[in-house]
């Protein structure tokens, strides 16, 4: 299950997170770094530039925005080997000062961002540098984004036919039976074997250390020395791998919604938390909901909202909402909920309508967006593929059954819809590597910057924490009492301050600081929602 932000007030680019590990697995390749293999690779890189150009058509991008592409070997252990071109955009530092027209704004070199996923795109970034909380820095930095490899141009992953990925109406039970989990289960092993049939054995080096390879030959590319990056949700994770493997090309990192970087956590085990952590952060909006009784009235407390909800599911079982939604898409549509607090007042709306017999916004905000087919199921084949190949995981049904059987007795809203997602790891084909063991010790690295909301169901707290102790010197900002997943350039003054302050002049709190939470969303139906990929 996965979800990755950079937020923003006018809405955010929404790109997309995460999941879940034990066993043994085969060791690192090519001795952590890659060896000669990146080295070598990178020099070509810094030879041979990017060379940017207008976007394609295809792509409908504004004219600043620049895109190109960059080489990288499909396997570091063979860099003469087949290669695969990363698609890259930026746009160029503006040297405008948004507060004084008239002070040109020096240069600080490229930013380069992840969205996580795995497999979401950061293609779209540098356009955050139109938005207002986000000039300061466009001024001072290129912004560049681009679409790590499988992903959208750039070698393409697919594990099955993209007409079948969005299925029709399904259910989503809290406590499956067991002919249901058989089914399940029948379904995990296609895929796994659909991804295997597709790729062959390119498969394999779809992971989080090829990720963080690849990165630093996009650093050498861009003719930077060293790197400034940040990272959203499963982009915390590869860009520590990165700071591990390479800490004396940093320059800055922000690691914003850090994931847990624990070796024992990824991924299996980050799964169980984020579904227990979900459960909390759903209990949260249904009293917001509850808050709000006089404008949704689906109840007065937050066990009541849930029966609303409940009701709403058993009736959307026995007759799905336009045909299209069902509980599971029901679910899904408030799990995104469950990631971004500026979706409550839509969601809350349209199940408010709905069980007053108007189903129109259920079908918009739940309903699968076809045209979006080819662009979802290739976001959803990395994924798979980089976290089954990132570690090794249970490879007995039983073990998948009793951890989450376990769970789901106290936290049901995202337990068993997180398994079936993780699932065809259960049965992969390619090789597990062990996790990197992120780790820097005291001088290695330079200062870096860790964002976390407390109640981020996504990448729980824990995760920041646990990073914060590993990256020496790293200094920790947590949003108190908030639970957005992804909190750069959001509605938050204070953490905004500390992003600005530390990519504009390397300046830093003392080890940590909190902000105070962003006030909570008004109880009215959200604008046009903020593009988004789906979220599984």
């Amino acid at each position: 299950m996965r979800a990755a932000a950079l937020h923003s007030a006018a809405g955010a680019l929404l790109l997309t997170a995460l999941s879940a590990v034990p066993a043994g697995g085969a060791p690192n390749t090519g001795g952590l770094s890659g060896s000669p293999g990146v080295a070598l690779t990178a020099a070509r890189a810094a030879a041979k530039g990017v060379d940017f150009g207008k976007c394609s058509k295809a792509q409908d991008l504004p004219g600043s925005m620049q895109c190109g592409t960059v080489s990288v070997p499909l396997d570091y252990a063979a860099p003469n080997g087949r290669l695969i071109e990363l698609t890259v955009s930026r746009v160029r530092a503006t040297h405008r000062d948004p507060h004084n027209s008239k002070r040109r704004v020096p240069r600080q070199g490229a930013l380069v961002f992840n969205p996580g996923g795995p497999g979401g795109s950061g293609l779209y970034f540098p356009l955050i540098g139109l938005l207002p909380e986000w000039k300061r820095i466009g001024a001072a930095y290129d912004l560049v984004g681009y679409e790590p490899r499988g992903v959208g141009r750039s070698a393409p992953l697919s594990c099955q036919d993209p007409k079948r990925f969005f299925k029709g109406p399904v259910p989503a039970p809290d406590h499956p039976s067991e002919s249901y989990k058989r089914e399940r289960v029948a379904q995990a092993k296609a895929y796994a074997l659909g991804c295997a049939k597709r790729s062959g054995s390119a498969l394999r080096h779809y992971n989080s250390l090829n990720n963080a390879r690849d990165l630093d030959v996009l650093r050498a590319a861009l003719g930077e020395e060293r790197l400034t990056f940040m990272g959203a949700s499963y982009g915390t994770y590869f860009g520590a791998v990165y700071a591990t493997l390479f800490p004396s090309h940093v320059r800055r990192m922000v690691f914003d919604a850090a994931v847990n970087p624990d070796p024992a956590q990824i991924w299996y085990r980050n799964n169980l938390d984020q579904s227990a952590a979900f459960e909390s952060r759903w209990a949260d909006f249904r009293e917001w909901i509850a808050r709000h009784d006089d404008v949704y009235g689906l109840g007065k407390t937050a066990e009541a909202v849930l029966t609303s909800y409940e009701r709403a599911r058993g009736r959307l079982a026995a007759e799905p909402a336009g045909g299209k939604v069902g509980p599971g898409q029901l679910q899904g549509s408030f799990l995104q909920a469950g990631y971004y607090d500026d979706y409550w007042p839509a969601r809350a709306q349209a199940l408010s309508d709905y069980l007053k017999g108007d189903p129109k916004q259920l079908i918009a905000q739940a309903g699968p967006v076809r045209e979006a087919a080819a662009e979802a199921e290739n976001a959803n084949a990395v994924y798979t593929a980089v976290e089954c190949n990132d570690g090794p995981w249970p490879t007995d049904w039983r073990v998948w059954d009793r951890d989450n059987t376990r769970l789901a007795r106290v936290a049901p809203f995202e337990t068993w819809d997180n398994v079936w997602a993780n699932l065809p790891c259960a049965y992969w084909p390619a090789p597990r590597q062990q996790p990197v063991d992120v780790r820097t010790g005291p001088g290695e690295l330079p200062p870096t910057l860790i964002l976390a909301a407390e109640r981020d169901a996504a990448a729980p707290y824990a995760g920041a924490l646990e990073m914060h102790r590993r990256l020496t010197g790293s200094v920790l900002v947590t949003e108190r009492d908030a639970g957005t997943h992804g909190i750069a350039g959001g509605p938050n003054r204070c953490v905004n301050g500390h992003l600005e302050a530390y990519l504009l002049e390397g300046r830093l709190p003392v080890r940590r600081a909190a902000c105070a939470p962003h006030p909570e969303p008004e109880p009215a139906v959200a604008p046009a929602e903020r593009a988004a990929r789906p979220g599984r």
